[in-house]
């Protein structure tokens, strides 16, 4: 292929992967990605998205963290390059990751590293200073895998949130006594609810 089908983006950055990634990660800096998840959204090959991923981490315009043995990557807001390259990926996002974003939730893509133990997680709309909490989780807390990624993704998110795990026993049993802890979280404004299960509402 000819230098002059190269996109604009592409000869500015040198290189297609890294012109994908970028625009993968300050297209919204708040998600996270690990390495095979980066290839399947961009559709490059795996060995040129590694070579990238660690260009640009040696120079610290991405960051990395390691959860449940995967190694997350995501975009470094400290960076000094990192609002003009908000300013310039977050207009000019692919179609192809557009309609990969309508197809999922932030929250989805959140939750798999721990989808084996959770039955169902509950995300509100709680304001800042306003009594309730942020998220409902029901699952398999005994490994505390649960408490962990929700501390991940305080993180991610930038700020505290207010949160409880319940058990899928303990969460079925106090929604058939209507336990009025339940019932206040079910009548907060309610984000987003994922429930493959359909435990939190008949």
């Amino acid at each position: 292929m000819s230098k002059e089908n190269n996109s604009p983006t592409e000869k500015l950055f040198g290189s297609k992967t890294r012109a994908k990634l970028l625009a993968l990660f300050f297209g919204d800096v708040n998600k996270s990605y690990y390495v095979r998840e980066i290839t399947r959204v961009i559709e490059e090959q795996i060995n040129s998205v590694r070579r990238e991923l660690l260009n640009l981490d040696n120079i610290g315009i991405i960051k990395n963290e390691t959860y449940d043995n995967k190694v997350y990557y995501s975009a470094n807001t400290k960076h000094p390059f990192s609002r003009p390259l908000v300013e310039i990926f977050s207009k000019k996002i692919d179609t192809a990751k557009k309609e990969v974003e309508v197809r999922k939730s932030g929250w989805e893509e959140y939750i798999r590293p721990v989808q084996n133990y959770l039955k169902a997680l509950v995300v509100t709309n709680r304001l800042p200073g306003q009594e309730g909490i942020d998220l409902l989780i029901i699952g398999d807390d005994r490994t505390k895998k649960l408490t962990r990624w929700a501390e991940v993704v305080e993180k991610k998110k930038g700020r505290p949130l207010n949160y409880v795990i319940l058990s899928r026993d303990d969460y079925l049993y106090r929604k058939s006594v209507r336990d009025r802890f339940v019932t206040e979280v079910l009548e907060l404004e309610i984000n987003e609810i994922i429930d493959p299960e359909k435990i939190v509402k008949e």
